[in-house]
C-alpha cells in the first residue's frame, strides 16, 4: 500500500530544477514548487480530509521519494512561454492555472492570474472581514521543470482495470513464439508453490497473439500444443487471447469443462449460440472455445478480495502513466460494481472511473435491477450510468462479424453474439430506462445493425434527433469496420465512436488480409469519423489490457499510425496515412471528447473555469511537431498526475 507523508515548500515564484526530499514542512506564504529531476513516473494528488498531499514513486519501488504539501489555492505556471495546453478552441495554450480547492478558478498569464485572485480576495474580505486589506491572503505560485507541459487529466475512453490486474500476475503478451508461451508457464508453476504442488490447480492468463509469434504453422494453437511440455501436460490450463475473445485450454482444463456440461457431452455446432467450440478432423475440440463457448469453462472467477487487488493494480498504474479517468467497458455485474463502491465509499478511488454495467436483464425479462451512481463515493469518482452490450467477437480471432466472408478464411463470416432481434429488444429496454448505451461493435455487419437500432430509436421522438443524440450520447465501441457509408452516417446520427488508435497499428500486419482491399477503406478510418461528427468528437481509448496501458501509445499510433519501431504495411509515412489525427485532435479525443462520451464535459477534459483541476505533466512538448518528432513521442515521461486538487 502507498503511504502518503507531508513535503516540503520551497521558495516563492522563482523556477527550482529540484525539490529536496525532506519531510520538514514550511509556513511560508509564498512558494514555487518545479518538479525533482528524478526519474519519476507518477506524482499524484489526493484529497485526505482536508489536506492535500502530493507525493511520487519511482518506476520499480512503492517508496515515497519526493512530495510537497500544496495550499488550499494556488497557480500553476510553466517558466517556457506558454506551455499549458487548455483544449479550448479560443485559447489554447495559457501560462498559468488558478487553482481553488479542486476547482479552477481561472487560465492565463500570470499577470491575469494575479488579478483574478486579487478580485477574489477583495470578494472575500468585502463580505468577511470588512473590507480589511491586511485580511488578504498571498497568492502561492508553483511552477512546473522547464521544457515540461501541462494537459488536461488524461482519459482512456475503453478500457478494462480487473483484466488488466488480472492479466498482470501472468503476462503472456510478450512472448514472440509458441516456446515463449510455454516457457513463461513452466516457470510460473516453479515459482507458485500453490500451483506446483496441486495438479488440479487451474492456470490461469492473458495475453495470447498467434499474429505475433515468428514461424507460426497459422490458425490457432491447440490442447495439445499446452501438453506438449511434461510440467504442464495434466494441468488445467485457461488462457484468454489477447483481445479476451477466445479461450485455449489444456487437455486437462477440456476434461474438467466435458465433466460440468450436461450429460458430460459436448454440445452440437447449433447449440453454442454465438460463438464456437473450434473442432478437428476428427470432431473433437482442439482447445480454442470462441466467444460466448468461452461461457462453458469452468475456470473460477477471482473472489472479490482478487478483484478488489487486480483494480488496485490496474488504477496504481493508471496514475503513473497519466491517466485521471477510465471508462471501464468490462460489463461490470454486480459483484464487481460492489467492489467499486467499496473503494469509493472508503476514499481508495485514486482516478475517475466511468464504469459500464452488465447488459443481462433478469430471467424474467423485466426492467433493470441495477443502481444508477452519479458520481459516487467520498471524492465523487465512480459513476454507473451505462451499460455495455455485445455484439460480435474480434478480428484476430475471426470472430467480428462481417457482411460477407472473409478474405483469408471464406468458410466463416465471424459470430454475432447475439440474434439482432434479441439485440435490439435489449437496447430498447436499457435506453427506455434511461441509461446510456455502449454497444461493442468491430465488424461491418455489426456496426451496420446497431447503427439501424440507434437511427431508430433517435428519429422515433418528438425532439430533434441531435437533441436526442446530445442528452443520451449513444455510443459504439471500437466502430473499427464500417461500410464507407456508414462512417458517414454515424456522424449524421450524432453517435459517438469510441476509438482505439492502437488497435489500428496491432492490426495492420494482417487486417488487410483478412478484409480484402475494398473492406479495408472502411477500417480503422479515425480522421474520416472525426470529420464526419458534427462536433467533431472521438473519444480515444486504448482497451488495455488489449493493448499497453500507457496513453502515449495510443497518442502516437494515432498521429503516426506506426508500430513502436516505427513501421508499417505502408512504410515510415504510416498505415494509410490520410486517417492520421492531428496531435491537438488526438489530445482532445484523450480529454475533452472522453469526458463528453462519459457525460463529464461540464466537470473535466478541458481547463475552464469552475471544472476540476486533474492534470498531468510531461517532460516534453508532444504537441510541437518541431520540437518532438513522432519518433521521440514514446520517450516523454510523467512528471505528475494530478486528479482532484
Amino acid at each position: 500500500m502507498m503511504s502518503r507523508r507531508r513535503g516540503q515548500k520551497v521558495n516563492a515564484d522563482q523556477p527550482k530544477t529540484s525539490a529536496s526530499t525532506s519531510s520538514s514542512s514550511s509556513s511560508s506564504s509564498s512558494s514555487a514548487f518545479s518538479f525533482p529531476t528524478l526519474a519519476l513516473i507518477s506524482i499524484a494528488i489526493a484529497l485526505a480530509l482536508t489536506t492535500s498531499y502530493l507525493y511520487s514513486t519511482r518506476t520499480n519501488s512503492d517508496v515515497i521519494s519526493s512530495f510537497t504539501r500544496l495550499p488550499e489555492s494556488y497557480a500553476l505556471c510553466t517558466p517556457d512561454n506558454v506551455k499549458i495546453y487548455t483544449v479550448v478552441q479560443d485559447r489554447p495554450t495559457v501560462h498559468c492555472l488558478l487553482v481553488s480547492k479542486d476547482r479552477l478558478l481561472a487560465t492565463g498569464t500570470l499577470d491575469e492570474i494575479r488579478e483574478s485572485w486579487n478580485v477574489l480576495q477583495n470578494e472575500l474580505i468585502k463580505k468577511f472581514y470588512g473590507n480589511e486589506p491586511n485580511a488578504k491572503k498571498p497568492l502561492e505560485v508553483f511552477y512546473t521543470k522547464p521544457g515540461s507541459i501541462v494537459v488536461p487529466g488524461l482519459a482512456d475512453a475503453h478500457a478494462h482495470l480487473v483484466a488488466y490486474g488480472f492479466k498482470m500476475q501472468l503476462q503472456l503478451d510478450n512472448a514472440t513464439s509458441l516456446t515463449d508461451i510455454l516457457e513463461t508457464l513452466e516457470d510460473y508453476v516453479r515459482s507458485h508453490r500453490e500451483v506446483s504442488d496441486n495438479p488440479d490447480q487451474w492456470i490461469q492468463g492473458m495475453g495470447w497473439d498467434q499474429t505475433r509469434w515468428s514461424n507460426w504453422r497459422g490458425g490457432f494453437p491447440t490442447a495439445a500444443d499446452l501438453a506438449s511440455r511434461p510440467l504442464l501436460s495434466n494441468r488445467p490450463i485457461s488462457l484468454s487471447r489477447v483481445d479476451g475473445h477466445a479461450l485455449w485450454l489444456s487437455p486437462r482444463a477440456l476434461e474438467f469443462t466435458l465433466h460440468s456440461l450436461p450429460g458430460k457431452q459436448w454440445p452440437n455446432d447449433e447449440d453454442v449460440a454465438g460463438g464456437e467450440i473450434r473442432k478437428g478432423e476428427d470432431g473433437q475440440p482442439t482447445g480454442i472455445f470462441v466467444d460466448n463457448a468461452m461461457d462453458l469453462v469452468p475456470a473460477p472467477p477471482p473472489s472479490a478480495e482478487q478483484t478488489e487487488q487486480f483494480a488496485r493494480h490496474a488504477m496504481k498504474d493508471a496514475l503513473s502513466v497519466g491517466l485521471t479517468s477510465v471508462h471501464d467497458a468490462s460489463s461490470m455485474d454486480a459483484g464487481m460494481i460492489g467492489v467499486f463502491k467499496k473503494l469509493a465509499d472508503e476514499g481508495d478511488l485514486p482516478i475517475r472511473v466511468y464504469a459500464m454495467a452488465s447488459s443481462a436483464l433478469p430471467s424474467d425479462g423485466t426492467k433493470p435491477i441495477i443502481e444508477q451512481l452519479h458520481k459516487y463515493g467520498i471524492d465523487g469518482r465512480l459513476d454507473v450510468r451505462s451499460v455495455k452490450v455485445f455484439t460480435d467477437g474480434a478480428l484476430g480471432s475471426w470472430g467480428a462479424a462481417l457482411l460477407e466472408p472473409y478474405s483469408d478464411d471464406p468458410n466463416t463470416s465471424g459470430i454475432m453474439r447475439i440474434e439482432e432481434n434479441e439485440l435490439e429488444s435489449l437496447v430498447k429496454t436499457w435506453w427506455d430506462s434511461g441509461w446510456g448505451v455502449n454497444i461493442h461493435c468491430i465488424g461491418d455487419r455489426a456496426n451496420k445493425f446497431v447503427l439501424d437500432i440507434y437511427e431508430r430509436l433517435l428519429w422515433n421522438t418528438s425532439l430533434p434527433s441531435d437533441t436526442i443524440a446530445s442528452q443520451r450520447r449513444p455510443r459504439i465501441e471500437h466502430a473499427q469496420i464500417m461500410r464507407v457509408e456508414d462512417l458517414e452516417r454515424a456522424g449524421r446520427l450524432g453517435v459517438i465512436t469510441s476509438v482505439q488508435p492502437t488497435h489500428a497499428t496491432s492490426d495492420m500486419w494482417y487486417a488487410e488480409d483478412r478484409l480484402g482491399p475494398e473492406r479495408i477503406k472502411g477500417a480503422y478510418a479515425y480522421q474520416t469519423l472525426l470529420q464526419a461528427s458534427p462536433n467533431k468528437i472521438l473519444p480515444l481509448g486504448s482497451d488495455f489490457p488489449v493493448e499497453g496501458i500507457n496513453p502515449l501509445l495510443g497518442f502516437y499510433a494515432a498521429v503516426a499510425r506506426l508500430d513502436v519501431k516505427g513501421n508499417s504495411p505502408h512504410g515510415s509515412s504510416g498505415w494509410y496515412p490520410s486517417e492520421r489525427l492531428t496531435r491537438m485532435q488526438a489530445l482532445k479525443g484523450m480529454t475533452l471528447d472522453a469526458a463528453y462520451a462519459s457525460f463529464a464535459d461540464d466537470d473535466i477534459g478541458s481547463f475552464v473555469n469552475g471544472k476540476k483541476a486533474d492534470f498531468v505533466v510531461l517532460d516534453r512538448d508532444i504537441l510541437d511537431e518541431s520540437a518532438v518528432p513522432a519518433r521521440e513521442i514514446l520517450e516523454a515521461k510523467v512528471l505528475a498526475t494530478v486528479v482532484d486538487v
